[in-house]
């Protein structure tokens, strides 16, 4: 399953180390977050609990930056 976020993230460097991070997160497929659009884009796993994944990354993300939110899910 694919689905985009809208979200808000303050710089490209962040942008780029929260996507690092979050592509090691046991249940992502793929991933891209992008500075310029304000969105990242997750393929979760066949059998991956999409609430369950987006918990963990969302807490991956926001050690990296603070004020990473997703505005919509």
């Amino acid at each position: 399953m694919k689905k985009t976020f809208k979200i808000e993230i303050d710089c490209a460097n962040c942008a780029n180390e929260v996507e690092e991070a979050c592509k090691r997160i046991e249940g992502v497929s793929e991933l891209s977050v992008s500075f310029m659009t304000q969105k990242m884009k997750v393929t979760f796993t066949e059998g991956a609990d999409p609430d369950e994944v987006m918990s963990r990354l969302v807490k991956t993300a926001k050690k990296i930056e603070p004020d990473f939110v997703i505005v919509n899910s």
